[in-house]
């Protein structure tokens, strides 16, 4: 899998906060989500997964996720949009890569691209969540995903 190292820009996004196993509060929520744009007749531009814990060290009870569309900086929630929030994803500096998934498994392409960047001795991870964007929407069982891991450059300290 190949990456690269971009700064990419901080979103306004709308949608569903979940807590649970991601295995079904991520297809909950991108349920939930295509509703609620279909009902606001909202031309939705990216629609995106963020992930807020490790599930190396949350239990999947615990796991949080947001399934979200992009909206304008200025976006303010209209009538009928009962359990729907407003947010704001950070920019910065991001490993990104594209992937395809298939048979359902989302897992597969983030645990490759997080054990190639995790032996990247130019960058280490840094505190930001990390999210998907969805290149393509899985009608017909695949996926295309655009993944981003935050990092920073490693400091040389001088000897």
């Amino acid at each position: 899998m190949e990456y690269h190292i971009q700064t990419v820009p901080g979103r306004t996004l709308a949608g569903f906060h979940l807590v649970g196993p991601w295995e079904r509060t991520v297809k909950q929520g991108f349920e939930q989500l295509s509703q609620w744009v279909n009902n606001q007749k909202y031309p939705a531009q990216e629609w995106i997964a963020v992930y807020f814990d490790s599930p190396e060290t949350t239990p999947p009870e615990k796991l949080r996720c947001d399934t979200m569309v992009t909206v304008p900086e200025d976006f303010t929630l209209p009538p009928g949009s009962e359990g729907v929030i407003c947010t704001q994803l950070e920019g910065g500096l991001f490993a990104v890569a594209r992937a395809r998934v298939v048979n359902r498994d989302f897992s597969a392409p983030w645990l490759d691209f997080f054990a190639q960047l995790d032996a990247d001795k130019h960058y280490e991870f840094r505190e930001s969540p990390c999210f998907e964007i969805y290149v393509s929407d899985g009608s017909d069982g695949v996926w295309d995903i655009d993944m981003y891991i935050g990092v920073q450059e490693v400091q040389v300290s001088a000897a």
